[in-house]
């Protein structure tokens, strides 16, 4: 057999070929946090102002990911960590395509984040922590997954029978209880621009 089993990969184009026609630079920004702390508000938002901007940038969350391409997957620790490696595939994917790339997802463990940063490439990735606590998202509910989880509807929720781990160092906090939209907005997009701007 060959051990040159993708001969192709030599040939195509570099990123920043792709990136000298979107006039920027691609990059993963993962918002990460409890179900309903405002991780795909944010994330929608940002891509508004972006494509304001004229920045092409598209939006990965559960709702595009699980109903797709993660379909089969649960909620075990090895379906959790399935589903975060091919999203983190995925990304790097759109990354060496030129497109910023804001992914929406619970990503509850350190080991998760830890492999998708290995995948991705710091260097590419853009984390944010979006917090608050169980009982402002219980409260908030925006998709009746609280109601549900009460009456054991969705197993391993996290929050209730799985746990969350605090990231030791994300590049910004996020405390969804404490501000507005437009203030936690104001935030992730001053920390953004400037790393997405055309190098």
């Amino acid at each position: 057999m060959s051990d040159n089993l993708y001969p192709i990969t030599d040939r195509l184009l570099a990123r920043t070929d792709r990136q000298s026609i979107t006039k920027q630079t691609a990059k993963v920004i993962w918002f990460y946090g409890i179900s309903g702390s405002g991780k795909s508000t944010l994330a929608i938002a940002l891509e508004k102002q972006l494509h304001v901007r004229g920045l092409l940038s598209y939006v990965l969350d559960g709702d595009n990911i699980r109903t797709g391409l993660n379909s089969g997957l649960g909620f075990s620790d090895d379906d959790r960590f399935e589903n975060i490696r091919r999203i983190a595939e995925v990304s790097k994917l759109f990354v060496d395509a030129g497109v910023i790339t804001l992914n929406s997802f619970i990503t509850p463990k350190e080991d998760l984040r830890g492999m998708m940063r290995g995948i991705i490439g710091k260097e590419n990735l853009i984390e944010i922590y979006v917090k608050a606590s169980f009982e402002v998202c219980r409260e908030r509910d925006v998709k009746g997954l609280y109601a549900k989880a009460e009456k054991g509807l969705v197993p391993q929720f996290t929050g209730k029978d799985s746990g969350f781990e605090e990231p030791a160092n994300p590049d910004l906090v996020i405390d969804t209880s404490a501000e507005s939209v437009d203030e936690s907005l104001a935030k992730v997009v001053a920390l953004v621009l400037p790393e997405i701007s055309a190098k």
